[in-house]
């Protein structure tokens, strides 16, 4: 006899009752914290805007006009223009082009290769854990910045190495985190009937561990995104990003310094940065909300 492959009507019922918790859940976190809200429109709008900035930008922003060098913003250039008669409006929208991408791919890379490292650490221990805990704690004896400085000078001023410097810089933090928290489930029970009925270490790690410790990583990871942008910003700012003439965030408003009395040579990239890590933060606050138990346990 053929089997229905078909779900049941209780199957339909469960599945509408689970979306309808999610929904339930997701609009507690709106209705009680509408900052996430107004993170996730901002960064939707830049990704859009970072997308689709050929489209919206209404001159090349490598275009140069020195007859209309720092024009202040008029109806012509809304952000006025800079030193070389560039729009700063269009340089501003094609700046998320670089600046929001290099942020994600750094917090992506590090994400990964600390989870592994860390997750490996805490459950193979002995000489293991204790070479890598060293070795993060030198990493991270340094600050964020001066460390991605240090690393994106010896390597060379361009967009790949900057990020590498970064990455460098970012992934013994996951690997700590990871770390301690698989230390803290590989002792649960559940692990330890695995270990008694012959599972083998490998698939324990994976399928049973490492599910359980991956929600404070991404909760960080979403808070980091922020910090990752201000400093490829900074490393941009100091001439150790992209190439100069490229439109980015940093290098705007490291452009700007010659400028006060042109405020907006720097401004509005200084602006477009605060809304991008507020947003993150904004956004990150609401993903450690969400992850929450205890605020699961309410709905």
């Amino acid at each position: 006899m053929a089997v229905s492959t078909y779900p049941t009507r209780s199957e339909l019922a469960a599945g509408l009752r689970e979306r309808r918790r999610r929904g339930a859940v997701v609009a507690h976190f709106l209705r009680h914290n509408p900052l996430v809200a107004l993170g996730a429109a901002v960064f939707i709008a830049w990704l859009f805007i970072s997308i689709f900035a050929r489209l919206l930008a209404p001159y090349e922003p490598m275009q140069q006009a020195i007859v209309d060098r720092l024009q202040p913003p008029s109806a012509e250039h809304w952000f006025g223009t800079d030193q070389l008669g560039r729009d700063v409006f269009s340089r501003v929208l094609y700046g998320g082009r670089l600046s929001l991408p290099a942020g994600i791919l750094v917090i992506v890379i590090a994400v990964l290769i600390g989870t592994a490292i860390g997750s490996l650490s805490g459950f193979i221990g002995a000489w293991f854990d204790e070479g890598v805990m060293r070795l993060t704690e030198i990493f991270m004896a340094f600050p964020t910045i001066i460390l991605a400085m240090a690393i994106a000078a010896a390597l060379g001023p361009s967009l790949i190495n900057a990020v590498v410097a970064m990455v460098v810089v970012w992934w013994p933090n996951y690997a700590r985190v990871v770390r301690s928290l698989v230390i803290s489930v590989k002792s649960q029970e559940y692990v330890e009937a695995a270990r008694a009925l012959g599972v083998p270490g490998s698939r324990i790690l994976l399928r049973t561990v490492l599910p359980n410790c991956l929600a404070p990583a991404i909760v960080l990871a979403t808070i980091d995104l922020g910090h990752a942008i201000l400093v490829f910003a900074g490393l941009s700012f100091l001439g150790l990003g992209p190439d100069p003439s490229n439109p980015e965030w940093g290098r705007m408003i490291a452009d700007g310094i010659d400028y006060f009395d042109q405020w907006w040579v720097a401004a509005f990239a200084g602006l477009a940065i605060f809304t991008v890590v507020m947003a993150f933060n904004f956004i990150g606050d609401g993903v450690r909300d969400a992850l929450d138990p205890r605020l699961r346990k309410q709905l």
